[in-house]
């Protein structure tokens, strides 16, 4: 078959390791299914888009694209929220209506919160999965510091003044042994050094990956998440996650197993004292739990389910 994966970017995918989130994932879907079917991965419109006759299209959050290619099967795979002005806006509202769209979501939140307005052919959820450096990490080639680290590295700065104030108040003087790393782009505020706030900037996964082998604990807000592929590569790696109880990551956290959830941002203090006032015992499940929770995001096993819609030889409906 000859399958299209579209994805709107401007990002290089010959620097992998530079890659955000959706993009690595749709690298990873097209190396997958390259070695099974004749396969294109790009980011912007060309000729061959336009003159190929393609059997499937694959489209993350976009479905512009399928009007160019009006005899294919079309899948959009989408990792965000579409809401009907945020669509119309984008001029995808008409394309989404007009075209026989078969849809996979990134999690069970997204598509529940996706309206019944649009008419799409099928609707199933699929899960983000691992990259592979995540995915063969082993939790025994964690690091072991004196310092108790947290990190902050989704890039959306919603919460942050707000966690800064209830670290500089509550969680600092609680233990001055704990840091907290933020990885932002566009974001640096020196002045935070002496609470214990460092801001490094967007920095490449491989070097996110290196941080995260002497990290204690992620802090991920999740006040717009629909999945949060950052929080399944912490657990990954032995790291809990901290979030509101609310979006996607109110599904991927169990407390004391692989996170801990808390009701209003001014309540986040309490579940990190706690962690803090584990023994070692405590800590060392927690960070197999982690671990073990992840697995289940195994490319493998979630790229066959893609393999299974590609083939269309399981009944998703």
């Amino acid at each position: 078959m000859k399958i299209l994966i579209y994805v709107n970017s401007d990002q290089n995918f010959k620097k992998i390791h530079k890659l955000g989130g959706i993009e690595i994932l749709n690298y990873l879907l097209f190396k997958y299914l390259k070695t099974k079917h004749y396969v294109v991965l790009q980011n912007y419109v060309n000729k061959q888009i336009k003159q190929t006759k393609w059997d499937i299209v694959i489209s993350s959050n976009d479905a512009n694209i399928f009007n160019l290619t009006h005899s294919s099967r079309k899948i959009l795979w989408l990792h965000n929220k579409l809401q009907i002005e945020k669509a119309y806006r984008k001029k995808q509202l008409i394309p989404i209506l007009t075209n026989n769209i078969e849809t996979v979501f990134v999690s069970k939140y997204l598509n529940q919160n996706t309206s019944r307005i649009y008419n799409f052919k099928k609707r199933l959820v699929i899960p983000n999965f691992l990259s592979p450096i995540f995915e063969n990490f082993k939790i025994s080639k964690r690091i072991t510091t004196k310092k108790n680290i947290f990190v902050w590295s989704v890039q959306r700065e919603k919460g942050l003044n707000d966690l800064i104030k209830i670290w500089i108040k509550k969680i600092y003087p609680f233990n001055l042994n704990t840091e907290l790393h933020v990885f932002l782009k566009h974001v640096n505020k020196k002045k935070y050094k002496k609470f214990n706030i460092f801001f490094h900037g967007k920095i490449p996964r491989n070097k996110l990956f290196n941080f995260y082998k002497k990290t204690n604990g992620m802090i991920c807000l999740g006040y717009d998440e629909t999945f949060c592929l950052n929080a399944v590569e912490a657990m990954k790696m032995g790291i809990p996650v901290f979030s509101l109880a609310k979006t996607a990551l109110n599904e991927l956290i169990v407390d004391n197993k692989n996170g801990f959830r808390f009701n209003k941002i001014d309540e986040i203090d309490k579940p990190i004292k706690k962690f803090l006032n584990f023994n070692y015992l405590k800590k060392k499940r927690i960070i197999k739990s982690s671990a073990v929770f992840a697995s289940k995001f195994n490319p493998k096993k979630i790229l066959k389910k893609w393999d299974n819609l590609i083939n269309i030889n399981k009944d998703y409906a």
